[in-house]
């Protein structure tokens, strides 16, 4: 009885320590919406960690074995975004145990997840599932407008629900993550959304950009190098006072037609 109380006391010891991590780079809020769905089915309190924040040192982010991680990022032209790689790079996994998720624009995720999947794994990060996902494209909105929808979501809960009984069980194996490497060549976009006659100058395009891009001062000062056509300054305009040119709009949309047209599915991995 006395190992048994011992028993069950470490357990209880481990729930108190225990964390549960939810880190995402997600500039329009479609990879934010799949990582909710996931997260609030099997996890309790949330340390959220935004890695579109430039202001902060995620080298001071140190997790522990006992800690979970949901780690999610889009997929920029079948890759993790660049500025996402450095900065997951700098967390400290310490093997916790983690569930990778890509979120793309209902084109292809090519070689994202296996991306990060090797970057996550190199610092120490534990990967358990893993999801490719479908949400809004932030460019060409008109390719898997409103998704996650419910069919979706009734996919993705259900699919968090089976990772909750593999955290509660001992068996913590790796699932198959599909991709190549190398990796295919990374795509240069530059697709540069500029301020129309609606913008007041109230800076909080600057204040939100992950890069730094605009100018704190001047939000008319794009620093078009800087730049990764990530959409969030569009996202977070509260005037709309922030478009893509409307020809380069109408190209995007062109070029991704066939790709985009049918319905992708969510893939699962555990």
């Amino acid at each position: 009885d006395a190992q048994e109380s011992r028993g069950l006391g470490d357990v209880y010891k481990r729930q108190e320590i225990m964390k549960y991590y939810q880190i995402c780079f997600s500039p329009t809020g479609g990879t934010q919406k799949v990582a909710d769905l996931l997260a609030t089915e099997w996890m309790d309190e949330i340390v959220k960690v935004d890695l579109t924040d430039c202001k902060t040192d995620f080298t001071h982010i140190k997790l522990t074995e006992e800690d979970v991680a949901l780690i999610a990022v889009p997929s920029y032209s079948g890759r993790v975004p660049e500025i996402a790689v450095k900065r997951i790079s700098r967390l400290q996994g310490n093997g916790a145990k983690t569930v990778i998720a890509c979120v793309y624009g209902n084109r292809a995720y090519e070689d994202t997840l296996i991306e990060l999947y090797d970057t996550v794994q190199k610092n120490g990060f534990k990967v358990i599932a893993a999801v490719a996902a479908v949400a809004e494209h932030s460019i060409a909105r008109r390719y898997a407008a409103g998704r996650p929808d419910e069919q979706d979501r009734m996919k993705l809960t259900a699919f968090a629900r089976q990772i909750s009984e593999k955290l509660g069980s001992d068996i913590m194996t790796e699932p198959h993550i599909p991709g190549h490497r190398p990796y295919r060549k990374a795509g240069a976009v530059g697709i540069v959304p500029k301020p129309t006659k609606e913008c007041i100058n109230c800076g909080i395009c600057a204040k939100k950009c992950p890069v730094g891009a605009i100018d704190k001062t001047n939000s008319r000062k794009v620093d078009k190098k800087a730049c990764i056509s990530c959409m969030r300054c569009v996202a977070v305009c509260p005037h709309a006072a922030r478009k893509v040119n409307g020809l380069m709009l109408f190209l995007v949309n062109t070029l991704l037609k066939k790709a985009c047209s049918q319905r992708k599915e969510n893939e699962l991995y555990l």
